[in-house]
């Protein structure tokens, strides 16, 4: 049965099968990507993140491709592409077997599109430098490959690997790196070699190598001109790569993320990058510890519709004193103010810190071992979340809690500690007044944690790992137990030669939830 329909049919089947739209968007997930709630088999509820559910999709997809192709030697000769299409790898020990595949028979490197290598071993495993060879063996082979990400950590690797990547890959959309700080000059030399990027993601250690300056060489004078580029994360120690891309140009900047840990020193001058390339900004994210100064920020940024900030910041009051006529003596006691005129487009707001606001999990042994920095912490929690108002955003929608450890430690705590509760009521009052949604990094409302034994929409369980986000979110996609359907009707249809139009309308539209 399988010779007699047309390969394209089997194509689009097997494309369906697959299930890799996800995958293959080139656009890289922000702090404002959904978390999902997982239930263990022993019984417990855990957050999963929006990264551990991309790593779960593919492989999930990867076990779908795999059945395909070990259905008959016709699914194994029309599905070979699609297995590998997407490689990933939790282990750059099978890089030598692919690449030894790939010796083998070299056409099948055309059909690499996405090659993402993930790290789960916490320091521990081996390093991505020994394994340099195979991996560039690989992507000379894959001149269509779009997105590439490694979330190891490369040294002396990455060098070899840009060049390869400038020569075999120019139809890269979305690349993902991770390397020492003092080889930003390889980086800015690999960014020019490809002009096709729509998404970079950069997260610079520390230098293998202490020096006071990091040294860029003819680097120093690039000009970058990224046509394409509309999505840029930074993490780690990023200082010199922003000082360097406020000179860039960049005309379809539309998302820009800074994540500096939990470094305190050197902070990036934001401030001179946003006013170079802010005003065409949609997606703002500033994710550390020092206070920035939002005001100025948003001045900058006319035109965004999602800001994420950190709550725990200390901001201080708008420097007008005709504004506060009865002004206390204590500058604390003032009001806060996020804006200097209302800010018309911002509809979404994501808020990093808040360990400290519910004393649940770390920030409750916190509470008890330093009281009165924890109660200072929380009181600027309580004056930036009143400033969350329609008068300086007056068409906010959204306002969410973005870290998955608060999530999980409300969850196991079974609900905010019964100090803070009233502090949970006083927010949730807040955003009910001004018609605006609190929600937590699930997209689930504050306070609404998962129940046993219903699984409701937006929860996932450990017994279906596999099960893609759609249908976790009851939004009607393509599931797990539908595609499991579709693989056994098309082996039944192989096996019996049945051609029944029944059949056929069954592939080409399975059932939906």
């Amino acid at each position: 049965m399988a010779d007699r329909l047309p390969p394209e049919l089997w194509s689009y089947i097997f494309d369906l099968a697959a299930d890799e739209d996800t995958i293959f968007y080139p656009g890289l997930q922000t702090s404002m990507a959904q978390s999902i709630w997982s239930k263990s088999p022993w019984g417990g509820w855990t957050v999963r993140t929006p990264q551990d559910t991309i790593s779960a999709i593919q492989r999930r997809s990867y076990a779908t491709k795999k059945s395909i192709i070990a259905a008959c030697r016709t699914w194994r000769r029309l599905g070979t592409e699609f297995l590998v299409r997407c490689l990933f790898f939790d282990d750059p020990t099978k890089l030598r077997h692919l690449c030894n595949i790939l010796d083998r028979d070299p056409s099948l490197g055309w059909w690499a599109r996405r090659l993402h290598i993930t790290h789960f071993l916490s320091g521990r495993g081996p390093r991505m430098d020994d394994f340099e060879k195979p991996l560039i063996a690989i992507l000379q082979q894959c001149p269509n490959l779009e997105i590439f990400i490694v979330d190891w950590p490369m040294s002396t690797a990455f060098g070899p690997i840009a060049d390869t990547l400038g020569m075999s890959c120019r139809n890269l959309r979305t690349v993902h790196w991770h390397v020492p700080s003092e080889l930003l000059s390889k980086v800015i030399w690999a960014l020019d070699t490809l002009p096709n990027l729509v998404a970079v993601h950069l997260e610079f250690a520390a230098a293998i190598e202490e020096s006071d300056t990091i040294t860029l060489g003819s680097a120093q004078d690039v000009k970058l001109k990224l046509p394409n580029l509309q999505q840029l994360f930074l993490k780690g120690f990023c200082q010199d790569f922003v000082e360097q891309a406020t000179g860039w140009s960049l005309p379809l900047l539309r998302s820009f993320s800074f994540d500096f840990g939990t470094n305190t020193v050197e902070v990036p001058d934001i401030i001179a990058f946003l006013a170079q390339h802010g005003t065409i900004l949609l997606f703002l994210d500033l994710n550390c510890i020092p206070t920035l100064d939002v005001r100025t920020i948003l001045d900058l940024c006319p035109f965004l519709a999602t800001f994420c900030f950190n709550l725990d910041w200390k901001i201080s009051p708008a420097p007008n004193p005709d504004a506060y006529p009865d002004q206390p003596e204590d500058e604390a006691m003032l009001p806060i103010t996020l804006t200097n005129r209302p800010h018309d487009h911002i509809r979404h707001i994501g808020l990093h810190g808040v360990l400290y606001a519910f004393e649940v999990g770390y920030a409750a042994a916190y509470a008890n071992g330093d009281p009165v920095r924890t109660i200072m912490i929380q009181r600027t929690n309580d004056r930036n979340f009143i400033a969350l108002n329609k008068a300086s955003f007056p068409t906010l929608e959204r306002v969410r809690i973005l870290s998955p450890g608060v999530l999980q430690d409300l969850n196991d705590n079974n609900g905010p500690a019964e100090s803070c509760f009233e502090r949970w009521e006083r927010w949730w009052d807040t955003c009910t007044k001004m018609r605006v949604r609190l929600e937590d990094c699930s997209g689930g409302v504050l306070g609404n944690l998962p129940q046993d034994p219903d699984e409701e929409d937006g929860y996932d369980s450990e017994e279906d790992e596999y099960a893609d986000e759609e249908e976790r979110e009851g939004k009607g996609g393509v599931g797990l137990t539908e595609l499991r359907e579709l693989l056994a009707e098309c082996k039944r249809m192989s096996e019996e030669g049945e051609r029944e139009q029944s059949n056929f309308q069954f592939l080409l539209n399975p059932p939906t939830q």
